[in-house]
């Protein structure tokens, strides 16, 4: 108890950050982006529009219904063009959920504030049993 007393400073300072790091856990999601059943409430309710940015192959392999391809090294070009309402939610998505967050922040830049990924990718949407089209 005396160590606490003398060093009430430090204690305090381990308090804060480790509720800095558990904060996002606590808000939901851990900042890993959208589940899958948080992706497919905002597309029936917002009317998200689904961006995979897999690359021609895998996009042709398999992807989310009505999803719209650009691949990431395409997307600060095509994306003002396909989406053009930058108020409009966007949902990324890619094969494991890596590459989608590189695409959010682009989206971001190009100011789509609504901008989101599928935590996981395409992967946590077949685990969720959802619909793919080929």
């Amino acid at each position: 108890m005396d160590f606490v007393i003398a060093n009430w400073t430090l204690v305090l300072l381990a308090l804060v950050s480790g509720s800095m790091l558990f904060w996002p856990m606590l808000r939901g999601g851990g900042g890993g982006g959208l589940s899958p059943e948080a992706a497919v409430q905002r597309i029936n309710r917002e009317k998200a529009v689904v961006i995979d940015i897999c690359e021609p192959a895998e996009y042709a392999a398999g992807h989310i219904v009505g999803a719209r391809s650009i691949p990431l090294g395409e997307l600060q070009a095509k994306l003002p063009g396909v989406v053009k309402n930058k108020a409009t939610p966007l949902v990324l998505v890619c094969a494991s959920g890596m590459r989608s967050g590189r695409a959010v922040a682009i989206a971001r830049k190009l100011g789509y504030e609504q901008a989101d990924s599928l935590a996981g990718g395409l992967k946590s949407w077949r685990q969720a049993n959802l619909p793919i089209e080929k």
